[in-house]
């Protein structure tokens, strides 16, 4: 979902990361409150305070947030679905799921669970807010903790909302998975009406930027198209894993996809096959036996002065679980396989014979003429 970012550290068994979109986002939340909210409400200091002040309510959303997607996970893993990590990104964050929930149930306390963590933290922030007035406590620092508590609130206030992906919208999916027992058709509404509040988002946007609040307006814009495009891929994600579930992959690979021999040089490589065929990953084929693949990636790796001393052979991966499967395999499996191990396409052998390939935009292709045809 998201590119490379930055690892923090490591929280109950949790790999928590930052995309590095977040850092735009801290920039703006830094400068926002020093310049903007702090001193209107907390008049008197000196702008090297209301920096400090900006900074430390920045690293403090940045805790509160991960404290909202912790409980997600910690949900996640109490109901045994595995959990790849945290990752702070522009928009937030989120608890990245490798699978869909077992259950309506499992669904509606991992949903939950987020938005009531934030009201308890808020509610918290607001108790040592007020029991700190009383032993003192520093004006700047109380405005801080006053800033966390309310924008918590505020944190669990918006996720609440019952539009997919939100949270409030997965309990939503929940209770009408609970009611039909058909999760295909609570995602299709839910996501619909996720869609239909990301487009008020944008609209109100619009209509801001064009009163003149042009940074509210843009950043209303963006969450609106970012909710609106989630809920949409959700929905698409949902009916292409039911229509893999119980496939083989022999039924959605190519097959006699393009090989290239091990023998021939990079610049070979890339003229007669990368500029003509525009695929990632190609197989390398010896005397009908599989030996390997060939991405891209090898390929920039390499200088381009040196690219006609080099040969195939010399930079291709050999046959691993990472790169092959099974025409046997579960199609919904090899997708899964496919997104986490950061593919798109796979080679299908049996034994150490290629029979064909199976590529994310094959299936891709497969899902949007089924929608097209349950129209």
């Amino acid at each position: 979902m998201f590119g490379k970012g930055i690892s923090l550290f490591k929280l109950f068994g949790f790999h928590v990361k930052m995309d590095f979109s977040w850092l735009i986002l801290a920039l703006l939340i830094v400068w926002s409150l020093a310049k903007g909210l702090f001193p209107h409400f907390y008049g008197g200091f000196s702008a090297a305070t209301y920096w400090i002040m900006g900074i430390a309510g920045a690293i403090g959303l940045l805790f509160s947030i991960v404290f909202h997607e912790l409980w997600h996970s910690l949900i996640a893993r109490k109901f045994g679905l595995p959990m790849k990590g945290i990752t702070l990104f522009i928009f937030g964050g989120v608890a990245e799921m490798s699978d869909q929930p077992p259950s309506p149930k499992a669904e509606f306390f991992m949903a939950i669970a987020g938005p009531l963590s934030s009201i308890f933290l808020g509610l918290g922030l607001f108790l040592v807010s007020f029991l700190g007035s009383g032993l003192g406590m520093s004006k700047a620092l109380k405005g801080v903790i006053e800033y966390l508590a309310w924008i918590n609130l505020i944190l669990a206030g918006f996720n609440l909302i019952p539009a997919f992906p939100l949270d409030g919208g997965r309990v939503l999916r929940s209770v009408l998975w609970g009611w039909k027992e058909n999760i295909q058709w609570a995602t299709n509404i839910s996501s619909k009406i996720g869609s239909a509040f990301g487009f008020g988002l944008i609209l109100f946007g619009v209509i801001e930027i064009i009163a003149g609040n042009f940074i509210g307006g843009a950043w209303m814009f963006l969450i609106g198209l970012f909710i609106r495009s989630s809920s949409q891929m959700s929905y698409k994600q949902m009916v292409l894993r039911n229509s893999l579930h119980g496939e083989k992959v022999s039924k959605y690979m190519v097959p006699n996809p393009v090989v290239v021999s091990p023998g021939i040089n990079l610049e070979e490589l890339i003229e007669e096959y990368i500029y003509r065929y525009h695929y990632k990953m190609y197989p390398v084929v010896e005397q009908g036996k599989l030996i390997g693949c060939v991405e891209l990636k090898n390929v920039k790796d390499i200088p381009k002065e040196e690219r006609t001393l080099k040969k195939v052979r010399d930079i291709m991966e050999e046959c691993s679980d990472s790169n092959t499967i099974g025409p046997e395999e579960n199609a919904e499996d090899v997708l899964s396989l496919m997104q986490k191990k950061n593919r798109s396409r796979l080679m299908v052998v049996e034994g150490d014979r290629l029979i064909g390939v199976i590529s994310i935009k094959d299936l891709m292709d497969f899902l949007t003429i089924k929608i097209d045809l349950d129209r």
